[in-house]
């Protein structure tokens, strides 16, 4: 067979290839074997050194007319398919708009926004209002407003994050920061103090920061609600009688409290309290160190050098103040053993509650 007739069985052959080709990947499929690199019409014409001057000339001419005609109907055909294609694709596409919507299904608090949640309704419930702070407060507020000796082991760059302004010329100044990351809620003690009358009745919730090493008891950050009353009259009876019925309404009205002494700066006296053990009922077991009861916060009445600070009256009123960590709180309340499972993210965990 000679070129000639080579060229025009490519040409009735790619014709037909391009017309039933029924997707643009076989009408691109049938262009490489046809027009490629390595297709037919190549090959052929890599025959054109064994013919003679005369015959290059007509055999060339031939030749780009097959390839003309070859990219002629690809481009007609392309055009084809792609339109036929996009028809197809909006179809399947299209929506009913008279379907109903897909329902989503709704989430949940997290826990431990919801135990704070149910913290503040309990002491919303016998008379406290809620206020909140900065979380990155100045050292007066954080110690010495609240009686902290200025050599307080707390006061130091490893127990408390402070924080420097990198921004101005003072970067390099030696002298120690004054602003730190609340190590503590307590600090809204004494701003209220100073801008309220007593009497008072005061939640504090919010987030603090500690240099903590996270394991199953400490976190860096957690959550804490500071409780502060201060009006006439008030006792130590009246904070442990506010405490158990706190417990009661959050465990239970079968779990009973216990206070120790303790020493807090800001409290004199001051106690930390325990509640007996929901597990074990008080009996004692790992859960609870055999002991029967587990701490749950610290509270004491609030120190009169603190009055000092806030400019109220020591002599004439008195109160309490008392923290808990929600987290803590959360872990007691449904038996779970590592406060790190409150952070960590885990679905299977947080949806069980």
């Amino acid at each position: 067979m000679s070129i000639l007739e080579q060229l025009e069985e490519l040409k009735k052959q790619g014709l037909e290839a391009i017309e039933q080709a029924q997707t643009t990947k076989i009408l691109d499929e049938a262009r490489v074997a046809f027009l490629g690199k390595k297709g037919s019409l190549t090959q052929i014409l890599r025959g054109l050194g064994s013919l003679s001057k005369e015959e290059r000339p007509v055999v060339g001419k031939i030749s780009n007319e097959v390839r003309q005609a070859l990219e002629a109907a690809l481009e007609s055909r392309m055009g084809d398919l792609k339109s036929h294609e996009l028809s197809e694709r909006i179809s399947s596409e299209k929506l009913d708009i008279t379907l109903p919507g897909r329902k989503r299904p709704l989430g949940s608090q997290h826990l431990i926004n919801s135990i704070t949640d149910e913290i503040i309704e309990i002491f919303a419930g016998i008379g406290y209002n809620v206020a909140q702070g900065p979380e990155v407060e100045l050292e007066y507020y954080n110690f010495t407003a609240l009686n902290h000796e200025p050599q307080h082991p707390a006061r130091s760059a490893s127990d408390t994050f402070y924080v420097r302004d990198l921004s101005g010329e003072e970067n390099d100044s030696p002298e120690p920061s004054d602003v730190l990351m609340r190590t503590q809620t307590s600090p809204m003690q004494v701003r209220i103090m100073e801008h309220s009358e007593p009497p008072i009745y005061v939640l504090c919730p919010g987030k603090v920061y500690r240099r903590d090493i996270a394991d199953p008891s400490h976190l860096p950050q957690f959550t804490q609600v500071e409780g502060l009353v201060v009006d006439e009259g008030i006792t130590f009876a009246d904070l442990k009688g506010t405490l158990d019925h706190f417990v009661k309404e959050m465990f239970g009205p079968d779990r009973k409290t216990r206070f120790r002494p303790h020493f807090f700066p800001f409290t004199e006296p001051s106690a930390e309290v325990d509640v007996s053990c929901g597990i074990c009922g008080g009996k004692g077991c790992r859960f609870c160190g055999n002991t029967g009861w587990i701490e749950i916060l610290g509270c004491g009445m609030v120190d009169p050098n603190v009055f000092g600070f806030s400019g109220i009256d020591a002599e004439k009123y008195s109160g309490f103040a008392f923290g808990l960590g929600v987290e803590r709180i959360a872990c007691l309340k449904h038996n779970i053993p590592d406060l790190r499972m409150l952070i960590e993210g885990d679905m299977r965990f947080l949806t069980q509650f």
